[in-house]
């Protein structure tokens, strides 16, 4: 059996370079007194040769890890796994490694475990990236050395946030709605437990009040397709429009009501939350609020490798959610409850 290639020492980047080795040093550790063009040619060898720089070496050199601790929660949940993705791009993009500790749910124990693996590994920060409430409290509680950073969903008070403004995102679905003319607005909500979710459903319930509407008919979710199939299975007849609090409830939802014999939005106009990948493609394509997920990632490495480095400065604002309108709303018909049951019963098939 053929040898394994030999991994590219700095010496090697350094004679490809035409530098020394601590040159080439300066420039992984991002240290001043480099010429541009010297950088560019180390660059160009350390990708040319696939260096990867050992961590514990940079760390005898500049007394730094360049570490960093993440304790993610929520599993698939589209959200904060596509945060954790970005995260963990932008991280790698400015050339720091991440240790990461995936959670179930929100248990204590596990929560601190990880942060006192993350200390022995000597990180600089810790980052947490959570759709539930829980962990950022116990993080909080256990008085860091580091720095910290989360998620504005699921902050602890006085700590660094960065994330999206769930709430304008649930009052401009919800105003999208009432400009096409519908009174009678549903809300299909996510977890209790979610800040998210209930920021969302805040921003439903004053939209409506805000237009001397009442918010009347309130589903509980849990973010899955199914939850949404339930809720539209027993929806009023004389509701004329939902908001769900996701895209997969939303999902859900469509496939509810249409084996009912209800037109999605010629009956039910629908707005959804996320904007994930599937949206565009659903029958009819679904209107919702895009989050941009990939912003929010970078944000919070950048913010937390700021307040590593002494920035003190206060984090970026919670970026807005963008109304993507599609073929799943429309202006509101006749929506009465007599309305709607006789428009399903024209156009059932004739009985023999």
């Amino acid at each position: 059996m053929a040898d394994a290639p030999r991994q590219a020492t700095i010496f090697d980047v350094a004679r490809l370079a035409g530098v020394s080795h601590q040159t080439v040093s300066r420039v992984l550790n991002d240290l001043p007194n480099v010429r541009p063009a010297t950088k560019a040619r180390v660059e160009d060898a350390i990708k040319q040769l696939r260096y990867v720089p050992s961590p514990a070496a940079r760390a005898l050199v500049t007394k730094r890890s360049r570490t960093i601790g993440l304790i993610a929660t929520g599993g698939t949940e589209f959200g904060p796994s596509s945060t954790v993705l970005y995260f963990n791009v932008a991280a790698r993009d400015a050339r720091w490694s991440v240790f990461t500790a995936n959670m179930v749910d929100s248990d204590p124990g596990s929560a601190r475990a990880a942060v006192e693996a993350f200390l022995r590994q000597n990180v600089e920060g810790i980052a947490v990236i959570s759709g539930r409430e829980g962990v950022t409290d116990i993080v909080a509680g256990m008085e860091l050395t580091v720095p910290l950073i989360a998620l504005q969903a699921t902050a602890h008070a006085g700590m660094m946030t960065v994330g999206v403004d769930q709430y304008a995102g649930g009052r401009a679905a919800t105003a999208h709605l009432i400009a096409l003319g519908h009174r009678r607005i549903a809300h299909l909500a996510g977890p209790q437990d979610s800040v998210d979710a209930r920021e969302r459903e805040r921003g439903w319930r004053d939209e409506l009040a805000a237009a001397g509407l009442a918010a009347q008919v309130v589903g509980a979710g849990d973010w899955t397709p199914t939850s949404g199939f339930a809720f539209g299975q027993t929806l009023a007849d004389d509701v004329t429009a939902v908001f769900a609090a996701n895209d997969q409830m939303a999902l859900g939802l469509i496939h509810a009501v249409t084996e009912r014999g209800l037109r999605v939005p010629e009956d039910l106009s629908i707005v959804g939350f996320d904007d994930i990948p599937e949206a565009a493609h659903m029958a009819p394509p679904l209107t919702t609020l895009r989050q941009d997920f990939e912003r929010v990632g970078r944000d919070m490495l950048v913010t937390l490798l700021g307040r590593i480095n002494g920035d003190t400065s206060e984090p970026v604002g919670p970026s807005q959610p963008q109304l993507v309108v599609r073929a799943s709303t429309a202006e509101a018909a006749a929506g009465t409850k007599t309305g709607r049951r006789q428009a399903t019963l024209a156009r059932a098939p004739a009985a023999d």
